[in-house]
């Protein structure tokens, strides 16, 4: 509980919730009807509204056999849920971004229901840090308050 209540106080324009999931069960990584499911009922999880259905594609495994597996999205006002699965090693990537704050624990659980993953790595990021700042950059200053912020 402590970590979303330090998080919460740093504003930012966007919160993004990056996740690779290890040894997912098996058929995971090739179900096109488990990951548009996925997709599909993250959003409302999370209490995100969806801008059209979920798009999701097998990967060529012909011709990229190292990465055969499936890559979808979710466009939501809010931002976007992505998916990209690698058959070979049972491997996941997601990435949730939205531009309002929301609940990492229920997307971890969804992610665990729908995959059963050995095991998860997480990294959370806040985007656009300096999106609210009192001062606006101008559009002829934007090069130098990037620059400054580095």
């Amino acid at each position: 509980m402590a970590k979303k209540y330090e998080r919460a106080k740093q504003r930012a324009f966007g919160y993004e919730l990056l996740l690779d999931l290890y040894d997912c069960k098996p058929g995971a990584c090739d179900d096109l009807r488990l990951c548009y499911q996925f997709l599909d009922t993250i959003v409302a999880d999370l209490g995100m509204e969806k801008q059209s259905p979920p798009s999701i594609f097998f990967t060529d495994n012909q011709r990229f056999p190292d990465k055969a597996g499936l890559s979808g999205w979710v466009p939501l006002v809010e931002s976007s849920v992505v998916i990209h699965t690698l058959s070979l090693k049972n491997f996941i990537s997601i990435d949730v971004y939205c531009c309002r704050d929301f609940d990492e624990r229920k997307a971890l659980d969804s992610c665990k229901q729908h995959f059963n993953p050995g095991k998860i790595e997480t990294q959370f990021l806040h985007r656009g840090i300096h999106y609210y700042s009192e001062k606006e950059v101008g559009e002829g200053q934007a090069g130098q308050a990037l620059i400054g912020a580095v």
